[in-house]
């Protein structure tokens, strides 16, 4: 692969079927239970999304397991998976990213095979992993050359996004309005970034009980548009 600038918009599509589209990831219980009512409260709990469970959860695995590959340790990945289904208290939550990781998975080998991929895969099929996406890019970001800053920033920016496309079905609040928050979050994704790249492998897993109930929650609300 010469060009990782097209993939890299491939797999940063809104469109992309990575199974995003189903899940709210708890910010559906935020909209029933009225803490989301609109742009301005959604930009709020999508900020704090990104500081507690994409920076220390979703956004360092995917910096570490990108690592573990480029030194040669593939295995370590195994290690990082086990500690984001342990530490993963709501169910929906859990199963939500073990399902699209599994997908993904399939996917990613169908249009951009790589050794690392296929050997998680196979991992998963064995039930030796449960399977997460933030596991999955990055062993797809590695094989296609792309940076690891560059992985981790993609990596934020496409999760935020895909929430942001739940957030106008949803809410719901307007297309320009959530282009908006994605334009005022900028900069805050690039701070997230600064943070991942110096944590260590000791603060994977660090929860926010806020967001772990509110997940909680979701499978109990009597109407849901989304899976979590």
């Amino acid at each position: 692969m010469t060009n990782g600038l097209m993939p890299l918009l491939q797999l940063s599509d809104s469109q992309f079927p990575s199974g995003a589209f189903s899940h709210s990831f708890g910010f559906e219980t935020y909209i029933q239970e009225d803490v989301v009512t609109g742009t301005e409260s959604f930009k709020q709990a999508l900020m704090v999304f990104l500081k507690k469970q994409l920076i220390y959860n979703d956004g360092l695995a995917c910096r570490l397991a990108y690592e573990s590959i480029e030194n040669g340790s593939p295995e370590d990945l195994l290690e990082i998976d086990h500690v984001l289904f342990a530490t993963c208290v709501a169910r929906e939550t859990r199963e939500g990213n073990r399902k699209m990781g599994e997908r993904m998975a399939k996917l990613f080998m169908e249009l951009y095979p790589s050794t690392n991929l296929s050997e998680y895969l196979s991992w998963i099929k064995e039930k030796k992993a449960y399977g997460h996406p933030s596991v999955v890019l990055a062993a797809v970001y590695h094989s296609l050359d792309i940076s690891k800053k560059v992985a981790v920033e993609t990596f934020l920016f496409t999760n935020l996004s895909s929430l942001v496309q739940n957030a106008v079905r949803g809410i719901p609040i307007g297309q320009t309005d959530g282009q908006r928050v994605l334009v005022d979050l900028q900069p805050i994704v690039e701070e997230a970034v600064q943070i991942i790249m110096n944590l260590s492998s000791e603060d994977l897993g660090a929860g926010s009980p806020g967001l772990e109930i509110a997940q909680m929650h979701h499978e109990r609300l009597n109407v849901r548009l989304f899976m979590s």
